[in-house]
């Protein structure tokens, strides 16, 4: 059964799994917001980081940084200079504060040293809409959802923001070549449970998901979307969710960013 309880940059959702009774039959997705970079955005919240027990990771993917074609930026280095020549003139939208997408974009302006002036949407679709429409000039969003625009020619592809290149847009390089080593993003989702979850039921959930997620037809489906699966322990997986919790908080604290 599949419950959406959503709102509030999916407070809503992760806080009704921090109330469940854990007896193992209630999950949630975690990602990069509520279970990571929330925690420094948000002054208080109705959950905490001891309130989860990590199960499994499902998927990851790269994050695009897109421009409208009418920007004069074939690469990164040229959207730098832009930024640099006309502080805050170049609007970023992303689909919400501190999603994936806002985060890797605020990543970059502070390596960059560069000044975009953010616009929060409610989703990426009416984001999309307005880059492609010309009100926004820059985004940061998954490979999903930007990679038919960009093969339509209706936006730029300037870089993609995983470690290596990825063979669905092989001749778009990574912002860590295009000047910013170590820069990588992924957008990732995985499934978490209530802390006080028998270990027995968090292992015997493990190796459930790793069965669907070895067959062949999720394993394209996944492909298909530009996705991978990294294979974790549900100890590795909580480690992982720690460590993005750490990196996403000094980006959210250096970069200022702040509830909406």
């Amino acid at each position: 059964v599949v419950e959406n309880k959503a709102g509030a940059g999916q407070i809503i959702g992760i806080q009704a799994l921090a109330r469940a009774e854990p007896d193992g039959h209630t999950l949630a997705m975690g990602s990069i917001g509520p279970n990571a970079a929330n925690y420094a955005i948000y002054p208080k919240l109705p959950y905490a980081p001891g309130d989860f027990a990590a199960v499994a990771h499902v998927v990851s993917m790269p994050n695009v940084l897109l421009v409208n074609p009418s920007v004069p930026a074939q690469t990164v280095a040229e959207l730098v200079a832009l930024a640099k020549a006309k502080p805050g003139a170049l609007v970023l939208a992303s689909s919400g504060t501190a999603t994936s997408g806002h985060l890797a974009a605020e990543m970059l302006k502070m390596r960059a040293g560069i000044d975009l002036t953010h616009v929060p949407y409610k989703g990426a679709t009416p984001a999309l809409t307005d880059l492609v429409g010309g009100q926004v000039h820059v985004m940061v969003d998954n490979m999903i959802t930007a990679l038919p625009l960009v093969r339509a020619g209706k936006l730029r592809a300037l870089a993609v923001t995983s470690a290596q290149r990825v063979p669905e847009m092989p001749d778009v390089p990574t912002v860590a070549e295009s000047g910013y080593p170590g820069y990588e993003v992924a957008v990732w989702v995985g499934l978490v449970a209530p802390a006080k979850t028998p270990p027995a039921s968090i292992e015997r959930l493990h190796a459930d998901v790793a069965k669907v997620l070895a067959m062949p037809a999720v394993k394209k489906r996944i492909a298909d979307m530009g996705g991978v699966t990294w294979e974790m322990t549900p100890a590795q997986f909580g480690a992982f969710i720690r460590a993005e919790t750490e990196k996403w908080g000094a980006v959210v604290r250096q970069a200022g960013i702040r509830a909406e």
